[in-house]
């Protein structure tokens, strides 16, 4: 126990020190940066051994981090885009991981030849997106809030797709089993639509529940009983506890942005979330990087680029497919194709690949130890690639537009 407190002091101070910095006025991202350290703090003898659960990061830092994001998220530009970024996150999320589990199946059979069901594995890994790292440069880089509204909207949703996807392949390569169409479907609705309710219901009794007092600590208490309560009660049952937190945070966007007597709750809320969504992203993207090193020791990252470079690809080949085949949705951006080469290059791999990842860990599947190694250096590649690529690649689009 004291060894633990001994790391989160360590932890919480170089998180102090880096945003004391603002490595972000160099256009650099903040992610990127603690990831770097935490690989560095990884060879120190306080944090040898160190290993995290994916218990602890799923169900302690993703529903702060996703109600974070889904209350302070513009609830007009959730409307405006509401249709594209639901079929994004969905039927979208699962054409990119189809697309992307193939091309790994046929480039791995040159190198180190995997199975369909754990080529699938790894691309339903690799599929979700972060926007943690991008979304403030991309708004500022690109000059229009509607890309990066797309790409936080997405992401967001995205993460509950992602973790039905996954349990599925998961369950048949653990089983060797085969994959059933009409099963999956069954599945994904139920846990999809089973979170989409449960996060209406709270979402709804937040809304209401704010009216009861003016007491604000009060206030910021029940926001913190919606955030994790939705989460768990979803997962208890059995339906996307991603899902129930976003859409919870949704409706309270919703409802900030209808009544200006909402105010004085959203100050009392921004007041504590803003000091804790910093504290649980800087502590999580340190733990990516300490729990990663161990694993970035392999002779197969040549492999691991390749992936990284199929994972972009096939995304770039959905969002074309998807945005040119509704004309609404073309019409939306002036420039298409300089839109999909941003939306793509977007896709940065984060913390919910590295949860999924870390939910391998118990497997004993044979495949699962290359496969663990490749999806850790290719989330770093994406990571550092991306992140620190946006700004200049969205300067060089606007500026040949």
């Amino acid at each position: 126990m004291q060894l633990v407190i001994h790391q989160l002091i360590i932890l919480l101070f170089v998180s102090m020190i880096v945003f004391t910095i603002d490595v972000k006025q160099y256009y650099f991202p903040v992610p990127v940066v603690l990831v770097f350290i935490g690989i560095g703090l990884s060879f120190l003898p306080l944090f040898s051994g160190f290993e995290t659960s994916k218990d602890i990061l799923y169900e302690l830092f993703i529903p702060g981090l996703l109600f974070v994001s889904a209350y302070q998220y513009s609830a007009e530009a959730f409307k405006k885009n509401a249709l594209l970024i639901i079929s994004l996150s969905t039927l979208g999320m699962i054409a990119t991981v189809l697309l992307l589990g193939t091309g790994i199946y046929y480039a791995t059979s040159f190198f180190y030849p995997f199975s369909w069901s754990i080529s699938f594995l790894l691309a339903a890994i690799l599929a979700p997106t972060d926007p943690i790292s991008v979304v403030s440069i991309l708004k500022h880089s690109s000059g229009s809030n509607e890309i990066a509204d797309v790409v936080e909207g997405e992401s967001m949703l995205n993460d509950g797709t992602s973790v039905v996807l996954f349990t599925v392949f998961l369950t048949l390569v653990e089983s060797g089993g085969r994959f059933s169409t009409l099963h999956f479907v069954e599945d994904f609705a139920f846990v999809a639509i089973g979170g989409v309710v449960v996060g209406l219901v709270f979402g709804w009794i937040l809304s209401q529940a704010v009216h009861i007092t003016s007491h604000q600590p009060y206030q910021v208490m029940l926001s913190v009983l919606i955030a994790y309560g939705s989460f768990l009660l979803a997962e208890e049952i059995g339906f996307s506890g991603v899902l129930a937190t976003v859409v919870s945070g949704i409706m309270l966007s919703n409802t900030f942005s209808k009544k200006e007597k909402e105010r004085p709750f959203r100050i009392a809320l921004g007041g504590f979330w803003n000091v804790i969504d910093p504290l649980l992203s800087s502590i999580l993207f340190l733990f990516i990087g300490i729990q990663s090193a161990a694993y970035l020791n392999f002779d197969y990252w040549y492999l691991a680029l390749i992936i990284f470079v199929l994972s972009v690809l096939a995304r770039f080949a959905v969002l074309a497919l998807t945005l040119y085949s509704v004309p609404k949705w073309r019409k939306k951006f002036s420039n298409i194709l300089s839109v999909l080469i941003m939306l793509s290059w977007s896709g940065i791999k984060g913390s919910m690949s590295v949860i999924l990842l870390l939910w391998t860990l118990d497997s004993s599947a044979g495949e699962i130890p290359i496969l663990i190694s490749l999806a850790f250096a290719s989330i770093l590649i994406s990571f550092v690639l991306q992140s620190a690529g946006i700004y200049p690649l969205t300067k060089l689009l606007n500026k040949k537009k």
